[in-house]
């Protein structure tokens, strides 16, 4: 993102004078029209490049001191359709407060620019990865009642982040790390090869019109870098109320040669106990939506 868009381009008076730039030798003409056309569009390439240079360090400089980034992998990896829609909503003077003081200890943003040493991380403890975790409040439940299991949860989404913060904060809870940016990135460029324990992708984003359908996160490519980072006989947990999603869930991960659905009628499953009712969940179901719960182990 900091390349100008023509990298080539440069004021005129950085270039070689020849026949074709040099000036008018008639003081009284001056430049001619050509040069000074060149000349223009060479301070309008510059001007272009540090407003592109100037967006890219926004991106990368986080909201608040010491905080998440805003794009921690920036131009590093090449842009692809994202299954993901940050969401900029207001962040409450509690959530900045946990991010200011917690997120140099329990944050990370995911800049794809190192590999990270899950057993150093989290004590030893064998480790799960969670994509998108919302408000945070099921994370910090499933924290707290396995204590012995840590969880690296993903998002995107900074009132989330920060309210997870104060959730783990407020009730001790040591075996949460919270990440910041693309898990694709993260899965493909960060973590060693059968690293984790466990997947849990809760409602993620249905994604409902045909023409999105592209960017639902479960899919077969996902699928093949998941199983590289999974150790053999790990969970992989999805949910969703989203009826349409759920059987495209169910059809590629049934499909896959790496995993294998736990129910012996290769259906979905119930919702297993160490998966929260969460509020929204529990309104959804007030109002008729059905959840399907599926969980495949990594052969």
């Amino acid at each position: 993102m900091s390349e100008p868009l023509n990298p080539s381009a440069r004021p005129a008076a950085d270039r070689p004078a020849d026949s074709a730039t040099r000036p008018a030798t008639d003081s009284a003409a001056g430049p001619s029209a050509a040069t000074r056309d060149e000349a223009a569009a060479g301070i309008t390439d510059d001007l272009r490049a540090a407003a592109l240079e100037r967006q890219r360090r926004l991106r990368q400089e986080p909201r608040f001191p010491g905080g998440p980034a805003v794009d921690p992998a920036g131009s590093h990896h090449e842009r692809r359709i994202r299954s993901f829609q940050p969401r900029r909503s207001r962040v409450t003077p509690g959530q900045e407060e946990a991010l200011v003081r917690l997120w140099p200890q329990w944050g990370l943003d995911i800049d794809g620019q190192r590999v990270l040493d899950l057993p150093e991380m989290f004590d030893g403890l064998p480790v799960v990865l969670e994509i998108g975790f919302g408000m945070g409040e099921a994370t910090a439940q499933m924290a707290a009642d396995d204590p012995a299991t840590g969880i690296l949860a993903v998002d995107v989404h900074t009132p989330g982040q920060g309210n997870l913060l104060g959730l783990a904060d407020r009730n001790g809870l040591s075996n949460i790390r919270v990440a910041n940016g693309d898990a694709i990135i993260l899965l493909r460029e960060m973590l060693k090869p059968e690293s984790l324990d466990g997947l849990r992708v809760y409602f993620p984003d249905p994604w409902p019109k045909k023409r999105h359908h592209k960017r639902r996160l479960i899919q077969p490519e996902f699928l093949d870098l998941v199983a590289q980072r999974l150790k053999p006989g790990a969970l992989v947990h999805c949910a969703t109320d989203w009826e349409p999603y759920a059987e495209q869930m169910l059809q590629v991960l049934t499909a896959h040669p790496l995993f294998e659905n736990t129910r012996a009628d290769g259906g979905y499953a119930p919702r297993p106990a160490f998966r929260p009712l969460t509020r929204f969940e529990g309104q959804g179901l007030d109002k008729g939506h059905v959840v399907h719960d599926l969980l495949f182990t990594r052969r």
